[in-house]
């Protein structure tokens, strides 16, 4: 009796040693590891094309590898905006022009990306796409309307204590190509940068005056996503700048929600 006691004590202890033994191991979670973002950057243009498109790629690379804060993906093909695909991405860029040419399953894709908690950053010319595309102008907010000035401004920080423009000077002074925006959808958009109109001629050929002025830059809610539009961002010079550099980057930080 003693025995078989003993004998069925060491069984059962086999036994738990063996579940020890084969029980897998829960990989260790990366502790301080930061999240780093994946950014589809689309720089197809169906309409006037800037010289700044091919070297904007370089620098919007360089801006992610040096911060540390996401890697890009850069295109010119409509086809990698498909569901599948588009899981691989934090974020959407657009420096584009014109009528592109997705199709009804890309543009849903597209959008649902951005509702369902995605990032949409658009640059420029991005506000002179998808004129026929109504869903267009409810994710970015606005359309250009001419561009009356090419000149040194004087651009106003209209909130501060935004993090995408906080490091800017409250007021400050840059040369590029000014974009008017019609329909813009100021009811809903923060609005974080202002041309200071005294800087320019309001009397020049092509100016739109209107009650919400003239708009630069805005961030604006879609579904559950985040957006950041720029109006600056026509010369190379803006590119290189490292105010612009440094608000691109917490501009697109900000839609991946990092």
């Amino acid at each position: 009796m003693y025995l078989r006691t003993i004998a069925r004590c060491l069984f059962a202890a086999a036994m738990l040693i063996g579940l020890v033994v084969i029980a897998p191991r829960r990989p260790r979670a990366a502790q301080g590891t930061p999240h780093k973002g994946h950014l589809l950057y689309l720089t197809l243009s169906a309409g006037f094309k800037h010289d700044t498109v091919a070297p904007s790629r370089d620098i919007v690379a360089e801006i992610g590898r040096s911060s540390g804060a996401f890697d890009v993906t850069t295109t010119e093909d409509v086809n990698a905006f498909t569901e599948d695909n588009l899981k691989n991405y934090d974020a959407v860029m657009f420096y584009t022009t014109g009528e592109l040419p997705m199709n009804t399953q890309q543009k849903e894709a597209f959008l649902d990306f951005i509702r369902s908690g995605h990032g949409f950053v658009g640059v420029h010319s991005a506000t002179d796409t998808f004129y026929m595309w109504p869903e267009y102008l409810q994710l970015i907010g606005g359309y250009f309307n001419d561009h009356p000035w090419h000149q040194k401004v004087t651009v106003d920080v209209a909130d501060a204590s935004n993090p995408i423009v906080s490091a800017l000077a409250p007021s400050f002074q840059i040369t590029d190509e000014i974009y008017q925006i019609a329909d813009f959808q100021y009811q809903d958009s923060h609005v974080l940068l202002r041309l200071d109109p005294n800087s320019v001629d309001l009397n020049a050929k092509g100016v739109h005056r209107r009650f919400y002025g003239w708009p630069l830059a805005w961030t604006r809610n879609f579904g559950e996503g985040r957006v950041f539009y720029t109006g600056l961002g026509h010369e190379l010079a803006t590119w290189q700048d490292p105010r612009f550099q440094q608000m691109l980057l917490n501009g697109i930080k900000w839609t991946m929600k990092m």
